[in-house]
């Protein structure tokens, strides 16, 4: 999804529901590049957070990314598209905590 060359301007395939955001950063909640949909902002009185690693990214010397290397976006609002690619969203960092649900990872 995206306005590059080779990338269509919606979703394709390998569209799923994320059910749980959780801090398990495994093969198991791999996105693999996806882009996010928000279907639900339920935060009163602010816009919406998300905690995520972005396509790509890898432990310092290889292996898998760590918590400390995601990176939280705000401002989010239902029924839009995170404007990043993906490879794992969190329920949380350090300092920041996913508020928004029933997300939909595409590619």
């Amino acid at each position: 999804m995206g306005q590059f060359g080779n990338q269509p301007d919606f979703a394709t395939n390998d569209i799923k529901e994320i059910a749980t955001v959780t801090n398990t950063i495994d093969q198991t909640t791999f996105l693999n590049g996806s882009i996010i949909y928000i279907g639900d902002n339920t935060t009163l009185g602010s816009d919406g957070c998300m905690v995520v690693i972005p396509a790509g990214v890898r432990a310092p010397g290889g292996g898998l990314p760590t918590a400390a290397q995601s990176v939280a976006f705000y401002g989010l609002q239902a029924g839009g598209f995170l404007p990043v690619t993906v490879d794992y969203v969190l329920a949380s960092n350090a300092s920041n905590t996913t508020t928004v649900q029933k997300l939909i990872a595409a590619k």
